[in-house]
């Protein structure tokens, strides 16, 4: 029917015609007549080398002539759930994954896996924001106005993490979040802090979530 609709683009459909009523079965048996006759008579008219290769149709190309395109990867699919994390292989990466995932252990261990997530997706706002750094390790070890935007990084303390377990986690979640995973959760936050404290911005900047003892800002 594919060869018989290309070649009714040309005179031979002009021959055809169809009732325009309202009734869909109304002169049925008429109609499919006219149709298949011309669908025959257009047929006949057309070269048999010509036949063969419409029947054919198009070929797929030869393991020689392979298209360069690739096709596109699709959006990673998360879950905000331990499940989900420990289906994953330990992660590793260069100095960027070890200072995000650094941020997540010391900043949110102690937070349910969507908290930890939404840490992340801070420092990566950051990191794309006009007025921080455009590095991950940048944005985590920013200090102004006396003082550090991570606590953590001028608290006296060192920065190793002693709860293996909550560093896995917090080296696959830096893991899945460099490699592109959608920041659904704090609506483009710049800033968060716990709920035990208010500093002065909070008051000038937009609340955009609440997860766990954190609260998410976006200025």
């Amino acid at each position: 029917m594919a060869s018989a609709s290309l070649i009714f683009a040309g005179a031979a459909f002009a021959d055809v015609t169809v009732s325009q009523s309202n009734e869909p079965a109304a002169s049925i048996s008429g109609q499919m007549a006219s149709l298949l006759g011309a669908e025959k008579t257009a047929l006949g008219q057309v070269a048999p080398a010509r036949m063969a290769r419409l029947a054919e149709g198009a070929q797929p190309p030869s393991d020689t002539k392979k298209s360069s395109l690739t096709t596109p990867s699709l959006p990673k699919l998360i879950r905000y759930d331990k499940a989900f994390l420990d289906a994953m292989p330990v992660a590793k990466g260069d100095e960027n994954w070890q200072c995000l995932a650094t941020a997540i252990y010391h900043e949110a261990r102690g937070e349910s896996i969507r908290g930890q997530f939404a840490v992340a997706e801070v420092v990566l706002n950051r990191k794309e924001s006009a007025g921080f750094p455009q590095t991950v390790c940048g944005v985590v070890n920013q200090k102004g106005g006396g003082s550090c935007q991570f606590s953590f990084t001028c608290d006296g303390r060192p920065d190793t993490a002693s709860e293996k377990a909550a560093w896995v986690d917090a080296g696959k979640i830096a893991r899945v979040m460099l490699d592109g995973a959608p920041r659904a959760l704090t609506l483009g936050a710049t800033y968060f802090h716990t709920v035990g404290v208010r500093p002065s911005w909070s008051r000038r900047f937009d609340r955009t979530a609440a997860i766990g003892a954190h609260m998410f800002y976006r200025q």
